[in-house]
């Protein structure tokens, strides 16, 4: 039996939704049931929203049932909250499926793993692939199946195979106040049109700059929520910019309107293509399948 190791997050929701694909790939429901209802709970302990019934070695030891096959396998890592709190995270599991074992192997940060080609199968988030390797240029990137044609191949072998739908929007946001300044609707052609300040998160720069495109911003400059102010209230603030939205509720909250939905942030399929095999091909095609309704399909 050939095994694929595949790179996965391991916490959040990122982790969540590849789970919730094999388990609709392989029927695997009730062990995606097992590992997201751990984590979460977890999750919950280091929060400070539940009250542990066990020291976290004992947890550690209780989810980690090394001598049963397939069984899910967890780690300990230090948190950033305050006191640094240790967290139980995902470490592995193996799915059999076919004539291949697709393992699932934790990573802080997968994208690079599958970099670094220690991986030639990973799931991340789009967002990072932006920030990391798509060039910038003067027209704007629009959706996820105009990825790979940013990625510079002298750069790094790693593709965007398919994303999983998991999706949330980068989002123009805009006062009222500010739409009326012009004779446009808040889309990319406002911001062309546009001069002045725009908010965004310090870790969605070159996304902004990517999917907006270079030229649209020539005469805009970015600022920032200060410290301990939420990305809708600094753009409230500010009067117009950039940020995630789900169902806007939040944004509207602080008398935003919602313009164009700029570009997906969601969980992707990375392949390393120097990495590949008949097996990872396999894998590839179990995880994608014909039911995947996503903005990119497999190649």
């Amino acid at each position: 039996m050939t095994t694929v190791r595949v790179a996965v997050p391991r916490k959040g929701r990122p982790l969540e939704a590849v789970l919730e694909r094999l388990a609709s790939a392989t029927g695997t429901a009730d062990l995606a049931d097992e590992i997201i209802s751990t984590l979460q709970y977890e999750k919950a302990i280091t929060k400070g929203k539940q009250t542990a019934t066990a020291d976290v070695y004992d947890r550690l030891a209780d989810y980690s049932d090394i001598d049963e096959r397939g069984a899910p396998e967890y780690s300990l890592l230090r948190d950033d909250r305050q006191g640094m709190p240790r967290r139980i995270v995902f470490d592995s599991v193996t799915i059999p499926v076919g004539d291949i074992d697709i393992q699932l192997i934790g990573r802080e940060e997968p994208f690079r793993a599958l970099r670094k080609h220690e991986f030639a199968l990973g799931f991340d988030s789009a967002d990072l692939v932006l920030e990391e390797v798509v060039g910038l240029q003067p027209e704007p990137l629009t959706s996820l199946a105009d990825v790979n044609e940013r990625i510079d191949p002298l750069d790094t072998d790693v593709r965007v195979v398919s994303g999983l739908g998991d999706t949330v929007w980068h989002t123009l946001l805009a006062t009222p106040e500010t739409t009326d300044q012009l004779d446009e609707d808040l889309t990319r052609s406002f911001i062309e049109a546009y001069d002045g300040t725009l908010c965004i998160s310090p870790r969605y720069e070159r996304l902004v700059e990517a999917v907006l495109g270079t030229r649209a911003i020539e005469d805009v400059s970015f600022t920032y929520p200060d410290p301990g102010t939420t990305e809708e209230a600094a753009i409230a603030e500010t009067g117009i910019g950039v940020y995630l939205t789900v169902t806007g509720s939040t944004a509207h909250d602080h008398g935003l309107e919602l313009g164009e939905q700029l570009f997906p942030s969601e969980t992707v399929l990375l392949e390393n293509t120097a990495e590949g095999s008949d097996a990872v091909e396999e894998a590839t095609d179990v995880i994608v399948g014909a039911d995947l309704e996503t903005q990119l399909a497999s190649s």
